[in-house]
């Protein structure tokens, strides 16, 4: 027998609640997060066991998110120093709630892409600046959008899940962030996606799952011991994982089998050509080619319609590529870099040094940043002697 949750009362609450929490020692903002997840808690926890005493229940369990919060970037940061040990092969162990807090944060009164930006930051734990690089938006447009999300739902009933494409979208950004980012996520990502996979029969999960297991099979070789960003042509591929590369191959297959293609088994099969591929000088740029012909339909993004120009220019030339980039928004993230890349393959030394530079200076990620500074300096230093 469960009792409906009085979410009027939880809303009367809720002011009062953040009041004591910020009188602890939470700021403002810390203290709204953790109540609103002791607010999805609540709707989760309250019908078969109502508390005595709401207004404490509520100040309980906001005040152990908000010390969990506190404590995440030193958890975080302990995880790092685990990032050797590799996902185990296979189901996920063990099953917590993680993946129905994604589902609750995906509801369908919100746009898909507050719905994103929302369940990042109150169950990824990624900060506003984060998920507003991922979105490519300035910090303060993705804290209001991430305001008005949770005002949203504050006033209406968190017991209609949101959608598996919003869940999904969700967990590739997670895993993006860890895999590129300041923040190692990409393992937990991977754990989440594993727990949806063996809960929902849909390709487009198994698609994000093989794509992961590809992408985090070069983990390895994607640095150099001194931090530095090594491009996937440089990679020593002995390093590559070959147990995850094998397991997300076998779990691609299965899912382009099944004729439903969607945007993560596309990006999954063109990951799939690299790996397959014993040398940079042996990867069918053909092939990739035409995967991406296959995504640009699927989502039409610019982005992809700029790494498919990439991909024209190694398999038809790099003249093609840039015919191909030219038409293209040049504001568009990493255009700079990859006009860079192809003017340099061109024979155009001068121009791919300028472009590299360009590209430093408007990158987000340091070792991106150093990365293209250094490929600049290399040019203009073969030019002067």
């Amino acid at each position: 027998m469960t009792t409906p949750v009085d979410e009027a009362l939880l809303r009367s609450l809720t002011p009062g609640v953040i009041g004591i929490l910020v009188r602890r020692g939470a700021g403002f903002a810390a203290a709204e997060d953790a109540v609103q997840d002791a607010l999805v808690e609540a709707l989760r926890v309250w019908p078969a066991d109502p508390p005595r005493d709401p207004k404490g229940w509520l100040v309980t369990v906001a005040w152990r998110r908000f010390l969990d919060a506190a404590r995440a970037d030193a958890s975080r940061r302990r995880r790092e120093d685990l990032a050797g040990e590799e996902p185990a092969p296979g189901p996920a162990p063990g099953v917590d709630d993680t993946l129905q807090l994604y589902f609750l944060c995906a509801h369908p009164s919100l746009t898909p892409s507050s719905a994103v930006a929302l369940t990042l930051r109150a169950v990824g734990g990624l900060t506003t600046r984060q998920i507003a690089q991922a979105y490519l938006v300035p910090e303060a447009t993705m804290a209001q959008r991430i305001s008005r999300a949770k005002r949203t739902v504050s006033g209406v009933r968190l017991d209609r899940p949101g959608d598996v494409a919003t869940v999904l979208r969700v967990l590739y950004l997670v895993f993006n962030e860890g895999y590129s980012g300041d923040v190692d996520l990409a393992a937990e990502a991977i754990r989440l996606t594993r727990q949806l996979a063996a809960a929902i029969d849909h390709p487009e999960v198994a698609g994000l799952l093989a794509l992961m297991l590809l992408h985090h099979a070069r983990r390895a070789s994607r640095t150099a011991p001194d931090g530095s960003l090594v491009p996937l042509a440089e990679q020593d591929r002995s390093r590559w994982d070959t147990g995850l590369i094998a397991e997300g191959v076998g779990i691609l297959q299965t899912a382009l089998a099944r004729d439903r293609l969607g945007e993560f088994q596309a990006q999954a099969a063109i990951a799939a050509l690299h790996a397959d591929a014993p040398t940079a000088g042996e990867t069918d740029w053909p092939q990739i080619v035409e995967w991406y012909d296959e995504l640009a339909r699927l989502t039409d993004s610019p982005v992809v319609r700029l790494n498919r120009a990439v991909a024209v220019g190694e398999a038809d030339g790099p003249r093609a590529g840039l015919a191909a980039l030219a038409a293209l928004d040049d504001s568009l993230p990493r255009h700079a870099a990859a006009a860079a890349y192809l003017h340099e393959r061109a024979g155009d030394p001068a121009t791919a040094a300028r472009l590299y530079a360009e590209a430093a200076r408007k990158a987000t990620n340091l070792a991106e940043r150093d990365y293209l500074t250094r490929q600049a300096a290399r040019l203009n230093a073969r030019r002067r002697h």
